[in-house]
């Protein structure tokens, strides 16, 4: 008989529960990314305002400046989104590990009932050959000791046609 794991149910089960949080955890890194990406393009239009604000009319200083004020507070709003983004990760994260610990518990388990279950098998197959050998080793003591008796009867004349 195969060996069959009786909680493989559950073991499968907490590999679903891994796989869907490696997915959780994927769409949190990309979230994490699209905000960084966000903050570099913030950060490159404040760049490209301070170069032009250089060669800008000296009337539109006002303007730029308020624009530059803007594009601080956006990049302070963009890194908190970011941190909080960066949290949700790792909170995902961790789940992740948890899953996969429980994952690996059962792992475990099942390799250790598999290489229980292998030797008992090894052990009643063992058990087998052994009453194999018994009943051979009792079948040929008496198939000699028939053939003994049947010698001794020949040895002293007696027929032994009618055995």
């Amino acid at each position: 008989m195969p060996f069959r794991y009786r909680l493989q149910k559950i073991l499968n089960y907490r590999i679903n529960q891994k796989e869907e949080q490696l997915m959780r955890v994927q769409k949190a890194q990309s979230a994490v990314n699209k905000a960084q990406q966000d903050i570099d393009n913030n950060n490159k239009a404040i760049e490209d305002t301070k170069q032009n604000i250089k060669s800008a009319d000296p009337m539109l200083y006002d303007s730029y400046d308020k624009f530059l004020k803007h594009l601080w507070e956006e990049a302070q709003r963009l890194e908190e989104i970011r941190i909080e983004l960066q949290k949700k990760l790792d909170e995902e994260k961790q789940k992740l590990v948890k899953c996969e610990q429980a994952v690996k518990v059962l792992e475990k388990h099942k390799e250790k009932n598999k290489e229980i279950y292998i030797e008992e098998e090894k052990a009643a197959e063992l058990k087998q050959f052994s009453e194999l050998g018994v009943t051979r080793f009792f079948r040929q003591k008496t198939e000699r000791e028939e053939q003994e008796i049947l010698d001794n009867l020949k040895q002293e004349g007696i027929s032994t046609e009618g055995l």
